[in-house]
């Protein structure tokens, strides 16, 4: 047979063909939440996921998916705290107000928050040497920085803004009888304590935790993006859970975090352009923020007005898929996320306005640029009705 009669002989096909693989389906992208613009050009636009939720875990508002799974990272401080605090630690070492709000934080490494953890630690009869978070890129507050720099002296680890966290699991273990020098470890019992503790504020085991490690070298916790939420609305309101909730146990506890963070807003971030701290300030007696890194936040609403009427307490969650090296999405989404949900407006909101719409200046300070919110939270009634 001819090359060219084999070539058009017909073909014997097996028995079983070969399965063809079927297509790959690909997640849909998330929603745009904020686009960075500079003059007419849209730079850049940051994507991402926004959920409310009330304290039964009810979804208010969503955009995006409220079943992204995230890491707590920085988030989780408040719910680590209460390790220290159902263990005595508050009768035991004479802990203030001011002092519970710097171990919840993230703050930004000024003399204030320095004076505080060292006056706790001394109470406590631990040094502050123990400190085992490391210095990277600390502290946040640039000024701070820059007068440490001019005047030679090397930040310590006390000014990292995870030393409060990072105080309280060393004075947990200074309390308990625990080993010291090593209270960082995934397997001592001060982190044994605080997995309980989150465990318990999400609703599950410690053996369900998803755990990975932090950058300054302790567990984190992952979990979807509405049980952030679900957590921040306990926070809102720590009484609303049934005595047979196992939450229940946190109740009394996470109050005294609460009224601490609200209480003290400077010691939750600092006392320059730190969100956390600012919404606080601009609405007293309202909203407990916490961010943790690669553009988490969440906020504990509590109950009061929205829009000419009452709502109850409420936790919002934020994340901003890219991780926003800059802040500026983060900052401009959860500012008109709280907009938009009619916790912010009037004077509240013009305080804000740096964050809002966080602006890009040029060398000379002229205005060159700006980050700006495009979504619609919308509520979730109108999404399934």
């Amino acid at each position: 047979m001819s090359p060219t009669s084999a070539f058009n002989a017909p073909r014997r096909r097996s028995a079983t063909p070969a399965p063809v693989p079927a297509p790959s389906r690909r997640a849909p992208a998330p929603p745009v939440l904020v686009e960075q613009r500079r003059g007419m050009v849209v730079e850049s636009r940051h994507r991402g996921h926004v959920v409310e939720v009330d304290a039964h875990g009810t979804i208010l508002h969503v955009l995006g998916d409220p079943d992204a799974v995230v890491n707590l990272r920085s988030a989780m401080k408040p719910f680590a705290l209460v390790a220290l605090l159902e263990a005595g630690a508050i009768e035991a070492f004479d802990i203030k107000p001011q002092e519970i709000a710097v171990m919840a934080s993230s703050h930004s490494g000024e003399d204030i928050h320095v004076r505080t953890i060292q006056a706790v630690m001394r109470r406590a009869g631990v040094s502050q040497s123990l400190l085992a978070c490391g210095t990277e890129g600390m502290p946040l507050d640039t000024l701070t920085a820059t007068r440490l720099m001019r005047d030679g002296e090397r930040p310590g680890p006390i000014r990292h803004m995870c030393s409060g966290q990072h105080a309280s699991t060393i004075i947990l273990s200074r309390l308990k009888g625990w080993s010291l020098d090593d209270y960082w470890r995934d397997d001592h019992p001060s982190q044994v304590a605080v997995r309980s503790a989150v465990a318990r504020a999400f609703g599950v085991t410690p053996d369900g935790l998803v755990t990975a490690v932090d950058a300054c070298g302790v567990l984190t916790y992952a979990f979807p993006l509405r049980e952030v939420a679900r957590a921040y609305a306990f926070l809102a309101d720590p009484e609303v859970v049934l005595p047979r909730d196992p939450r229940a146990s946190l109740t009394p506890w996470l109050i005294l975090v609460r009224d601490a963070m609200l209480a003290n807003p400077e010691m939750v971030g600092g006392s320059r352009d730190r969100l956390d701290t600012s919404l606080g300030k601009a609405m007293p007696g309202r909203l407990v923020a916490k961010g943790g890194a690669e553009a988490l936040r969440g906020v504990a609403i509590l109950g009061g007005p929205r829009s000419g009427r009452y709502v109850g307490p409420s936790g919002l969650a934020l994340k901003v898929d890219d991780g926003d090296g800059r802040g500026r999405a983060t900052h401009a989404a959860t500012v008109e996320a709280l907009r938009q949900v009619g916790v912010l407006e009037g004077q509240a909101l013009r305080m804000l306005a740096r964050y809002h719409r966080p602006a890009t200046t040029d060398t000379h300070g002229r205005s060159a640029g700006e980050a700006t919110a495009v979504f619609e939270l919308a509520p979730i009634g109108e999404l399934v009705g």
